[in-house]
């Protein structure tokens, strides 16, 4: 009869799975999208009911830190975390420590010594997310690092878009405006080239990064580029990252009468889309952002569901049947 060796590593528990943060869409391939965006599509289904509180994370807390003005993201964070039923702390930079010259580092370690489960931080230097991930045992998410990232939003919008066309893979999807400055813009590059989408930025060159086309994107300086797309994505001129001084284009009117989105530049049957907050009258026109076609909306609603979906995902073992888990639990509740 063989012997059987037990190894003193054998008799040990089993370790803890490994944090897993959702900082960049590089962080995911194209399953964990697809995942994700099934999981919201579950939870969407749970707000239909006259009682949208789900019970999943009961239990967990979720801090929200954000040193940066916020009313989507935070908003609809901290909303996703009640509707799971987690315990949840917002902080803002004014009015907090950092008014007195706390650094990012030791606001980490006074977060992580209250243990919780995840932090959400959105802060105007890029790369903040990973050292507060140094400092503290939570899972972390990205709310948007300076012009760098902003993950959950590229998400929603290809839950949007999918809801909406019933597909990404394919489809053609132009982002219009300032792209240099824009982290929502390099989050959506990323995101809809992982999903099959064909993207090309349009807006002046001086907006326009170079050698972002390594990103897998095509440019042109033209807004009569917009017509051959599928969705055109309008981004705001982010004038508070723009260096004093800098002329990037000559006034907001010449760049509103060269790159606006207005309905003669649009083609019947145009989706437009827009992070917020919109300049009306600048990047857009009123008329364009109330059309029907205007995704607007619906991109703040996709916030909501994106979210729960992110939080629900960090903060179970893995991504082994999260989907069905929340069906059973959405169809049990």
């Amino acid at each position: 009869m063989a012997e059987i060796h037990v190894m003193r590593e054998d008799l040990l528990p089993p370790k803890e799975p490994p944090r897993r943060h959702l900082i960049s869409i590089g962080d995911l391939e194209r399953a964990d999208v697809e995942r994700l965006l099934g999981t919201a599509r579950s939870f969407e289904r749970s707000l239909e009911r006259e009682l949208k509180k789900l019970p999943t994370l009961r239990g967990k807390t979720v801090v929200n830190v954000f040193y940066e003005s916020s009313t989507r993201t935070s908003s609809s964070f901290e909303l996703a975390a009640k509707r799971l039923s987690a315990d949840t702390m917002s902080i803002k930079s004014t009015g907090s420590s950092v008014d007195k010259g706390e650094s990012l580092k030791d606001t980490a370690l006074t977060l992580g010594a209250y243990d919780p489960d995840v932090i959400v931080i959105r802060h105007p230097q890029i790369g903040a997310p990973q050292l507060v991930a140094r400092y503290t045992g939570a899972h972390i998410v990205n709310a948007g690092d300076g012009k760098h990232q902003h993950p959950t939003q590229a998400l929603l919008d290809l839950y949007t878009i999918s809801e909406e066309l019933g597909r990404i893979d394919g489809l053609h999807v132009a982002i219009v405006g300032d792209v240099l400055h824009s982290r929502v813009a390099r989050s959506n590059i990323q995101a809809l080239a992982l999903m099959g989408a064909r993207v090309t930025l349009v807006g002046p060159p001086p907006l326009i990064p170079r050698g972002i086309e390594a990103m897998g994107c095509e440019v042109s300086y033209e807004i009569d580029a917009i017509k051959a797309a599928d969705v055109v994505y309008v981004l705001r001129m982010q004038r508070e990252r723009m260096a004093e001084g800098a002329n990037y284009v000559p006034s907001l009117r010449e760049y509103t009468a060269r790159w606006g989105v207005t309905p003669e530049r649009l083609r019947p049957g145009q989706k437009v889309m827009h992070p917020g907050p919109m300049n009306r009258g600048v990047e857009i026109d009123p008329v364009v952002a109330d059309a029907a076609d205007a995704l607007i909306e619906r991109q703040v609603r996709s916030g909501l569901v994106v979210r729960m979906a992110v939080l629900y995902d960090l903060l179970t073992h893995g991504p082994v049947g999260v989907q069905a888990a929340a069906l059973h639990e959405i169809g049990a509740a």
